[in-house]
């Protein structure tokens, strides 16, 4: 989980730094993202299918190896176009991400277990953050950016060829997937619309906090870097402790909670123009909160996914996930452009707020129509 947004993670912390190098504009850094996880919403579900078919060791291996190559060529990019189709190509192990690692999760795991086990392996998402903002933004003050992008592509192969030596072997590969559905309904399409506003406003902090507090609190590259860590440490901390918290009956209420409380995250780091400090508050609770709620969603899914239907079910939450974080940045970017990062940290707000009404409705209704934690 980790290496698969790793680039993303790379790029937004080391964004001053790519600003400065390749002359990109705030605009672009945006862009970077909006194609990486658009290439990740339209291959989602056919990741899905695939993961179902193949089994996760398979899924798992393949999506380390895609990570190194997109890394690498990151490492390598001379200018916009490669940069940009190498974070193309790492829409892929996005897309394989949370259904292999699910499918995982459901193989090995007892179901009493598998909620915390399930907010573990997403904290390895903010796990890839801390790594970015802080001992690989460090070693790119030294050597350079391009040194420590190498370094995780380094990384991310030895991840692959462990994974190949260790994780227990998948069946064999079925003829065909279960049947399934390419459009998400009842649970799959509620968590899919909460994961797209979610994924909107997450993305945006994600690629524009340390680019805001070089530009507008005039911090140093590294330190503005630093954010990104605090962002992952919270992150995991809050992926792992909400999840565990996440039993049946309670589960369905979290996501609009933590929505909510992203809200105040966001209104944090707008008033940090004004009072600086604030910045630190703002990233560690959009860890905490907006970060975590991703983290439930996938809870859900595994608490109630359809035998045989757990990867396809998983990657189609994962397209609104994905979708959102496409369409977020580049609606950040058009303030960052302008300098009015207040507006895009009060449009980050509202992204959250809307999550937080549609993860509300659906627990309402969830209750009415007394499902529980059946279906």
């Amino acid at each position: 989980m980790a290496f698969s947004m790793l680039q993303l993670f790379l790029l937004g912390a080391l964004g001053p730094r790519l600003v400065a190098d390749m002359g990109l504009s705030p605009g672009v850094l945006g862009l970077t993202t909006t194609i990486g996880f658009a290439a990740a919403a339209v291959l989602s579900p056919v990741g899905g299918r695939i993961v179902d078919r193949i089994g996760p060791r398979r899924s798992l291996v393949l999506l380390l190896l895609l990570s190194t190559a997109s890394l690498a060529l990151i490492a390598a990019a001379p200018g916009t176009a490669v940069l940009l189709g190498a974070v193309a190509l790492g829409g892929i192990p996005q897309a394989l991400a949370n259904p292999a690692t699910n499918k995982a999760v459901l193989a090995a795991v007892p179901p009493a277990q598998r909620g915390a086990v399930t907010g573990l392996k997403q904290s390895g998402v903010q796990l890839g953050a801390f790594v970015a903002g802080l001992p690989l933004a460090a070693l790119a003050a030294g050597p350079g950016w391009r040194a420590a992008v190498w370094t995780a592509s380094g990384a991310a192969l030895s991840a692959a060829a462990w994974a190949l030596r260790s994780l227990p072997a998948d069946p064999a590969p079925s003829a065909a997937p279960p049947p399934a559905s390419w459009v998400p309904r009842g649970m799959v399409a509620r968590l899919a619309v909460f994961s797209l506003f979610l994924g909107a406003g997450i993305a945006s902090v994600n690629t524009y906090l340390a680019l805001y507090g070089v530009q507008r609190l005039g911090m140093d590259p590294m330190v503005a870097g630093a954010l990104v860590a605090v962002l992952g440490v919270t992150g995991i901390a809050g992926r792992v402790g909400w999840s565990k918290a996440a039993v049946p009956g309670r589960a369905e209420w979290l996501p609009g909670w933590l929505a909510w409380g992203a809200l105040g995250a966001a209104v944090l780091l707008a008033a940090a123009e004004s009072a600086g400090p604030l910045v630190w508050l703002g990233a560690a609770a959009v860890g905490v909160f907006a970060v975590s709620g991703n983290a439930v969603s996938m809870v859900l899914v595994v608490q109630r996914a359809v035998p045989g239907r757990a990867g396809q079910d998983s990657a189609l939450v994962a397209t609104g996930f994905f979708a959102g974080f496409a369409i977020g940045p580049s609606l950040f970017g058009l303030f960052a452009e302008r300098g009015r990062y207040g507006t895009g940290w009060l449009l980050v707000g509202a992204e959250f707020a809307v999550a937080g009404a549609v993860a509300f409705v659906w627990a309402r209704r969830d209750r009415r129509d007394g499902k529980g934690h059946g279906a």
